[in-house]
């Protein structure tokens, strides 16, 4: 591949799956993987290492300020990759998906692709009630307020590098995704979504599985739309 990608996996307490997030990873596309350990307290750093990742250490709590680890360490790179590619280490994605994501990268000069869940397969149970219903709030409100399309929050995603820079993510906890794509609007990036199979995650999820988890990220990815809107003069 001429085309440059690193991938960055966020994870905590995934010990059980990381291994097999890794292994289906298409390693022919990819330069490096980068699985940014946000303080987990099992064996998953060592799964990971095994498996043939670069495992970042991110004590600080939050799912953004893992995703910032990993970015942290590319700006610090020679060789600036092409494409960052954004992948949940709780193998509820089917990583081989990748290739899928990256083409209107490399093929239609897309800036961001989003892997939609909605336009997918999803399993039966993978996504809470809560998780749809909020996913589709927040996805109407952004073609709302900014007039840009999204069915999905999804995690599983690629951008190109320099947009990745002109976005200046600063989120450093659930708002991480949504911020992607609102500040992808602001700046007239151009965007698409590829359809994404999505199944149950090996294990609880941190978030979505309690009732404090999914309060504060529904508040944070509301909080996220508006507070954007009203910084760019929306609303």
């Amino acid at each position: 591949m001429s085309v440059v990608i690193d991938v960055i996996i966020p994870v905590y307490n995934e010990e059980n799956s990381i291994g097999k997030v890794i292994a289906e990873i298409p390693k022919a596309w990819v330069r490096n993987i980068l699985v940014c350990n946000n303080g987990s307290t099992d064996l998953t750093a060592e799964k990971a290492s095994d498996a043939g990742a670069i495992v970042l250490d991110q004590p600080k709590k939050g799912y953004g300020n893992a995703c910032l680890k990993g970015m942290e360490y590319i700006a610090n790179t020679s060789n600036y990759p092409d494409i960052v590619v954004f992948l949940d280490g709780d193998y509820s994605d089917y990583p081989e998906e990748m290739v899928d994501i990256v083409q209107p990268i490399i093929k239609d000069n897309m800036d961001l692709v989003i892997g939609s869940r909605a336009l997918g397969n999803m399993e039966a149970g993978a996504m809470m009630p809560q998780q749809i219903f909020g996913n589709w709030l927040a996805t109407t409100l952004i073609r709302w307020l900014y007039n840009y399309h999204f069915t999905d929050l999804g995690p599983f995603r690629a951008i190109r590098y320099k947009s990745l820079m002109d976005i200046a993510m600063q989120d450093k906890t659930f708002g991480w995704t949504v911020e992607m794509q609102v500040k992808a609007a602001k700046l007239k990036l151009k965007t698409c979504e590829v359809p994404v199979r999505y199944r149950k995650r090996i294990g609880v999820s941190k978030v979505s599985g309690t009732v404090k988890g999914t309060l504060l990220s529904g508040h944070k990815i509301l909080w996220t739309i508006f507070n954007k809107a009203l910084l760019y003069g929306i609303i």
